[in-house]
Parts: C-alpha cells; structure tokens; sequence
C-alpha cells in the first residue's frame, strides 16, 4: 500500500510544471504577434517617410529665408497662403507705419525677456487699404513703457513711407503655452494677427505677420524711441522623426524576439512532455 501510495505522489509531481500551450492558444498569441510586428514595422515606415518630408521642408525654408526679398502677398493671395508653402519667405513691402495701433507682444529671445513690437503698416498703392502688422523687432522689458508713450505721440498721418523687408510669418492664435492673450488688457503672448486687428478695429488685415530684418532703416524710431532690434528669428523646426522611427522598429524587433522564445520554450515543453510520456 505504501508502495502504490508512493507512486501516486510521484505521477502527480510530473503533472505540476507547465505544460505545452494549446493549439488555440499558440494561434492566438500568432496572429497578435503579428499584427503587433506589421503594425510597429509601418509605424516605423511612417515616421521614415516623415523625416524625409522634413528634411524636405527645412530645406525649402533654409532657401526662401536666404533668397533676395519678393513682393509681400497681396489680398488676392491671402486665401492661399499656408504655412508649408509661404512661410519664412523673404518679402518686401512699402507703405506708412500706424505706430498708434501698436501691440507690445511677450517675447523670451537671446536678447532676454521683453517684447516684439507690432506695429500694422498701411501698404501703399493697395486698392482699399490693405495692412500688414511688421514684428519691427525686440524691445526690452524696461523700455516698453517708454516706447508705449512714444507710440501714442506718434500719428500716422505724420509718418513717412518706408521700404520694410523680412521673413512672412504666420499668425500664432490663442495665446502661448498656459497663457491666453487678454485682448481687454491690452496683454498679448502670442502674434495673434486677427486677435490684434479686431482689438485695434483694423481691417482688410493680411493673415500673417513680418519678421523685419536687422537693417536699422527697418526700425523706424521716433525722437527719443528705442529702436527695436529686429533680424532675431529663429528657423527651427521639431524633428524627432528619425527617433520615432527607431523606437518603433525597436518595438518590433522585441516582439520578434518574444515570438522566438515562446516558440522555442514551446519546442522545449512539447519534447519534455514527449520524454516523460515515453519514459512511462
């Protein structure tokens, strides 16, 4: 008795490791695998493609902002204009700067912190007036109570036509990052071109705005102003994509390798499973 008892026990330690999963249960887990390893191998595809449409568009940016200057969009263009195909393009125009409708925007540049200065130009020889808003370039902080009562002083009957190159610049609605522009107040972080015409009761407003050049002639300083200092933008643009990618191919490749254990563990249980069957 003790002997068959003893058997007993020793049968049904053989039956406590693991065992060779089902059929199903390998079919599933290979569909997954698979779906999983297509869909991080087109991931990673994608963002190729991506990086190549990128390198594309810096490329194209770096060409425009460095070319001599072309006319500025007039209005029969401003429906077309689109950020891929217009921005950073080197343009010129002339026309009377309204320094009395000038908005103080919030600016962080090498410079330290402070303000663009936005100031709309009435174009010249534009049939109903058309106006374009001039980034004419970054004031310090301590000086934007100064140039506030400068622009106040200043009328734009009185001003005189000037000639304004510099980079187009698409509009920046809503505000910055945890920050809305408080039209009310008079308190802007970002160059929200419609945001700052409708404040000022402009219209026919281009939809972008103009980085000036550096050129001191672009500054347009009143008696006692300080100039503000253009030529600061900055030409970057977020390209990730080749990180992506390699991230999910890295995926992947590690659900190849999970799908290689499990078979070779499978492989290892099923000739376990194979041996003690025949040992009996």
């Amino acid at each position: 008795m003790t002997d068959g008892s003893g058997q007993g026990r020793g049968a049904a330690s053989l039956e406590v490791g693991p065992r060779p999963r089902s059929f199903v249960t390998l079919l599933v887990l290979a569909v997954c695998a698979a779906l999983a390893f297509a869909a991080f191998v087109a991931l990673g595809s994608w963002q190729l493609q991506r990086l190549q449409w990128k390198l594309a568009l810096i490329e194209r940016v770096e060409q425009r902002a460095h070319t001599a200057p072309v006319p500025a969009p007039g209005p029969e263009r401003w429906p077309f204009i689109s950020a891929e195909s217009d921005e950073y393009r080197h343009v010129q125009l002339s026309g009377r700067f309204m320094h009395e409708q000038s908005a103080l925007v919030q600016a962080a540049t090498e410079l330290g912190s402070g303000y663009w200065l936005l100031t709309p130009l009435h174009v010249a020889d534009s049939a109903g007036g058309a106006i374009v808003l001039v980034n004419r370039g970054f004031i310090p902080v301590e000086a934007a109570a100064s140039v506030r009562q400068a622009n106040r002083s200043r009328t734009a009957g009185g001003n005189q036509t000037v000639t304004v190159s510099g980079l187009l610049r698409m509009s920046e609605p809503g505000g910055a990052f945890l920050r809305n522009n408080d039209p009310a107040a008079d308190r802007w972080h970002s160059r929200d071109i419609q945001a700052i015409a409708a404040a000022r009761g402009l219209r026919r407003v281009a939809p972008y705005f103009v980085d000036a050049d550096a050129a001191p002639a672009h500054t347009d300083a009143g008696p006692g102003e300080i100039a503000p200092v253009g030529g600061l933008t900055v030409i970057s643009f977020h390209n990730s994509h080749l990180v992506y990618a390699l991230t999910w191919y890295a995926l992947a490749l590690m659900v190849a390798a999970a799908g290689l254990w499990v078979w070779r563990e499978e492989r290892r249980l099923r000739r376990a499973a194979e041996g003690s069957g025949g040992g009996t």
